[in-house]
């Protein structure tokens, strides 16, 4: 066999070098200022919490170290100096020059981790905002025979890193300085600085000051001794009108111990709608987050403004507003629990501030009332419905009514509310945001109470039926009344009831008014959909109107000998038993007004004329 030529195996191919990917800080800062900050402002926060952390940083190693910031403003140019950690030259290298490292993770400092502000790294990038040039002098307090470092940045992405001698900066720490871009000057002007620096930092654990002047107020308001409660809800009310701009109806302590939380809640004093949703003011160790939180509270707690330090709640990457996780979910659950216990206190011993409260509010504790059945008996007595009987609470009423009657809408309250009066029918109207919810859940927590949903059929069964004989004497005029009203969906009732002012009463529910936008589509449909619509017609009671037979207007109607104008005086009493009741007019319900006036027009017209 012959022998076979072997072959050369080829080179395996060898993996291409890696690139790294390049970055155009300009455009960097162009993202940052339009899409990830919600204004330039934030690039004092920057400043102020790599300081804030850099002193953290120290205060690990050394205890007794000095903890001071200090920021100079001048001429267009902002100096920011702090007794912090410091960097040696490597660190500038590592940490200043590459975007999204963070000096937080730097070896060493993870013991102090929870005591850091930052999370991401953006640190002094975020002055470029603002800045046409950033320039840092360190010296490191970990390395102490390590020279002075500075680091000089311009936006353009370039960079120079050099020592200096020991007499620049003879003592361990950090000074940033800034030089306006063209346009931002104003964000570095003395009064600038000193105002964005006192809203940022007026809670920082650190001696903080622009120029002379302290920007820190510590202890916090909330935690100021004073001299009573009454002295406290004063120094409070005025925090809360220089903070938020409005003297507060109460205030509310908030405070959750596993989550390092402290603050206070400011009642709104005034009604707000449910829908808005209000902005919370956080500080995160001390420095302000957001002034716009608004997944702090339940939504059930519109009617309050609060103010929160805490320690362990996570910023998002802006560190404008606060992540959504478990810990804040447990934290939201908590001080929702804080405003609770504050309504249970002022129920219990306090009636006339909860009175105050609830006259203001009381749509905010009837949707937290929906979910919690202990708030509901506790606010029971308290809080308000307009009822048959005038506005009461569900307490009171219950007690006149062991029959417990409610509408869901307000028109039907309005078309049976007089009527139900002068009949003894007790009444509640739940057709306000929450009423009827917390209506039907009455039996839950007050037993032996029987809640029913008032319809046309109760109301007309507790009117005074009219005797057979004289109902039959009218035969003819209800015949013709029922015949005008019959395509509009609605028949015609005779009964007698109080008050006598009132001459017919629309009843309907909500399965009549079904039945009668189905019939109109039905009306308005092509054979196909005529048919579908038609299929799906239910055996709901038709709309009715009630004619009080008391009535001297009716009475004298019913004596009217020509068919026509009674069904013309039959439309115009439905006419007016549906604005009576301010129900929504539909197209048809217009024409028949409309045709019902002009007809008595000609009728009033045409008699004079005869009679002249």
């Amino acid at each position: 066999m012959d022998a076979q030529t072997s072959q050369p195996s080829p080179a395996p191919h060898s993996p291409p070098p890696p690139h790294t990917f390049q970055v155009d800080l300009r455009g960097l800062v162009d993202l940052l200022s339009h899409h990830l900050y919600s204004s330039p402002r934030v690039y004092l926060r920057e400043l102020l919490q790599n300081a804030v952390d850099a002193v953290t940083a120290r205060l690990v190693d050394e205890p007794n170290a000095p903890a001071r910031i200090r920021l100079h403003a001048e001429g267009g140019a902002l100096r920011v100096e702090d007794t912090g950690v410091g960097l040696t030259e490597e660190d500038v290298h590592s940490l200043l020059a590459t975007i999204g490292r963070s000096s937080k993770r730097a070896e060493g400092l993870e013991e102090a981790r929870s005591g850091f502000l930052g999370q991401f790294g953006i640190g002094l990038l975020a002055c470029f905002v603002v800045a046409e040039r950033i320039r840092v002098v360190s010296r490191s307090a970990r390395t102490p025979g390590a020279p002075p470092v500075e680091w000089t940045a311009s936006d353009d992405g370039s960079y120079t890193v050099r020592t200096l001698p020991d007499a620049e900066r003879p003592e361990p720490g950090t000074t940033v300085h800034l030089v306006a871009r063209a346009g931002a000057a104003e964000w570095l002007t003395p009064e600038r600085v000193e105002r964005l620096a006192r809203d940022f930092g007026s809670l920082l654990p650190y001696d903080v000051r622009v120029g002379d002047e302290a920007v820190t107020d510590l202890p916090a308001p909330w935690d100021r001794p004073y001299p009573g409660p009454a002295a406290r809800r004063v120094a409070l009310a005025r925090h809360c009108h220089d903070l938020f701009g409005f003297t507060p109806l109460d205030t509310v302590d908030l405070s959750v111990p596993l989550a390092g939380a402290r603050g206070v809640a400011y009642v709104l004093p005034s009604a707000v709608s449910p829908a808005r949703r209000a902005g919370h003011r956080v500080h995160l160790k001390g420095m302000l987050l957001t002034e716009r939180a608004e997944q702090l509270l339940p939504d059930w707690a519109f009617f309050v403004r609060c103010v929160l330090d805490t320690d362990s709640l996570r910023p998002t990457a802006s560190r404008e507003s606060l992540y959504e996780d478990e810990t804040l979910a447990g934290v939201r659950e908590a001080l929702g629990e804080r405003i609770r216990a504050w309504l249970t206190g002022l129920a219990a011993g306090d009636p006339d501030r909860l009175a105050a409260f609830l006259s203001v509010h009381h749509l905010g504790v009837k949707s937290l009332a929906r979910h919690d059945r202990e708030m509901l008996r506790t606010m029971l007595p308290w809080l308000p419905f307009e009822t048959t009987d005038g506005r009461l609470s569900l307490e009171e009423f219950a007690q006149r009514h062991p029959m417990v009657h409610f509408t869901r809408t307000v028109e039907e309250y309005r078309q049976v509310a007089p009527i139900a009066s002068a009949q003894g029918i007790g009444v509640i109207n739940g057709g306000y945001t929450y009423d009827s919810e917390l209506v039907e859940a009455l039996p839950s927590v007050r037993p032996g109470t029987v809640v029913a949903e008032l319809d046309a059929e109760t109301v007309t069964a507790h009117l005074d039926a009219v005797d057979p004989a004289e109902e039959l004497a009218l035969s003819g005029f209800l015949a013709a009344a029922r015949a005008r009203l019959d395509p509009l969906g609605c028949d015609v009732v005779l009964r007698a009831f109080h008050p006598l002012s009132v001459p017919a009463l629309h009843l309907d529910d909500r399965d009549a008014r079904h039945e009668q936008s189905r019939a109109d589509a039905e009306a308005q449909a092509d054979d196909l959909w005529a048919g579908i619509l038609g299929s799906l017609r239910g055996s709901a009671p038709r709309a009715r109107l009630v004619l009080n037979h008391l009535n001297p207007l009716v009475r004298r109607i019913s004596a009217l000998p020509d068919p026509e104008l009674i069904g013309t005086a039959t439309e115009s009493l439905y006419g007016q038993a549906l604005l009576m009741a301010q129900r929504p007019l539909r197209p048809a319900d217009s024409t028949l007004l409309n045709r019902a006036f002009i007809g008595l027009l000609e009728w009033a017209t045409h008699s004079e004329g005869g009679q002249a």
